[in-house]
């Protein structure tokens, strides 16, 4: 049970969303395929992956570095049988020959790799991915039932208070009952007055959450620290650059109420010196690592570990990504909750067609692998990379 084949193709989202930070005219994902010599029903079994959402397609690594070395390794160490697959394995093969540092020109391709072996490895098994990661590393216990945020309140071109909360009772109406707003992208009353129309529609404070994409500036920080404080919201989702630990920290003295921060980190080291020098309290803040673009799984296990060394709970850590990858591993790993993006990144967000959202709760359903062949125009996509 090994690799036949890895494929890669580069796609476009098609969306004109915009944060604080940046606009997504341009983004691209890479698509993944990971072709096996295990054939089922006539055609081979083959896992799939994308490198998540924010990062731009990755291919050239990929082909050029990580795919040789994989197809290169003894078969032992590149194993698929479900029964001796190991990813820190996989991991080290892919590393060949990489200097220590610079996480981030490679962690992104190496990680959607690694994913999308999981999907076939747990498509062999002919399990969901989230209970092969819970027999790995949770002694086969997952959550059968993910509570899911909703990330919007976008910026875009003619949207005002009303649209927003016209996108608000959209997610309201699917069954969400706490969202996470834009912010740092206007400014700071508009953003307040924003966000407490969004209160008012709610009901409730704890239903809101934050997100500045990195977008604020220092000088700009202790300003939004006080305006936002007063709201009392369920977190204030990056204030500062990603590897700004001083500035995060400042920002937590001055805001007092839970600070998330993370999916823009890279590695075990990224997110120790996290942990270590930004100022985060184990019970308060939020970690929000994006697995498939911080080298993977069998990474996301060792972060986890590490936080409870730390004296943090998995629940602390609200995986970044909104899609079918990172609802397997909340569910695998026992994590806090789940973000979604509904409407937005194309065929690439969202979950199963059939998984339904009640009261902020969605129930796993019995998928192989990471259940995208129950995403019709996902699937249909990655078939096209696929054999």
């Amino acid at each position: 049970m090994r690799i036949k084949e890895i494929r890669e193709t580069s796609v476009k989202l098609k969306t004109n969303l915009r944060n604080a930070a940046f606009a997504f005219d341009e983004m691209t994902t890479s698509v993944v395929a990971v072709i096996t010599d295990v054939v089922r029903n006539g055609k081979p079994v083959t896992g799939y992956a994308f490198n998540s959402t924010g990062r731009y397609a990755c291919g050239a690594q990929m082909r050029d570095r990580f795919v040789p070395r994989l197809m290169k390794a003894k078969e032992e160490d590149v194993t698929l049988d479900p029964k001796a697959f190991d990813p820190d394995k996989i991991l080290k093969a892919m590393m060949v020959a990489e200097k220590p540092g610079g996480d981030c020109e490679r962690s992104v391709g190496i990680g959607t790799i690694e994913v999308a072996i999981w999907d076939a490895v747990a498509k062999i098994a002919d399990v969901p991915a989230y209970k092969l990661i819970a027999d790995k590393y949770r002694g086969g216990r997952f959550e059968p039932k993910m509570f899911c945020y909703v990330g919007g309140g976008w910026y875009a071109p003619g949207k005002g208070i009303p649209e927003l909360l016209d996108e608000v009772r959209m997610y309201r109406d699917l069954g969400y009952t706490l969202i996470k707003i834009k912010v740092g992208g206007a400014p700071i009353m508009e953003d307040v007055a924003r966000l407490q129309a969004v209160i008012k529609l709610l009901g409730d404070s704890k239903n809101v959450a934050v997100d500045a994409n990195c977008g604020i500036p220092p000088g700009m920080r202790k300003a939004y620290a006080e305006a936002l404080k007063p709201l009392n919201l369920a977190w204030f989702e990056e204030v500062a650059h990603p590897n700004d630990y001083a500035g995060n920290a400042e920002f937590i003295e001055w805001y007092g109420n839970p600070v998330a921060t993370g999916e823009n980190l890279f590695s075990l080291e990224d997110v120790r010196n996290l942990v270590r020098h930004g100022g985060m309290r184990p019970g308060v803040d939020i970690v929000q690592t994006d697995m498939p673009q911080s080298y993977g799984l069998g990474t996301a296990a060792k972060i986890v570990r590490m936080l409870e060394e730390n004296g943090w709970s998995a629940k602390s850590l609200l995986p970044h990504g909104g899609n079918q990858m990172s609802l397997n591993q909340a569910a695998g790993f026992g994590l806090g909750m789940c973000e979604a993006y509904l409407n937005v990144f194309g065929d690439f967000a969202g979950y199963c067609d059939d998984l339904k959202v009640d009261d902020g709760w969605m129930t796993l359903g019995d998928w192989p692998g990471m259940g995208f062949e129950r995403q019709a125009r996902l699937i249909a996509l990655m078939r096209g990379v696929g054999p």
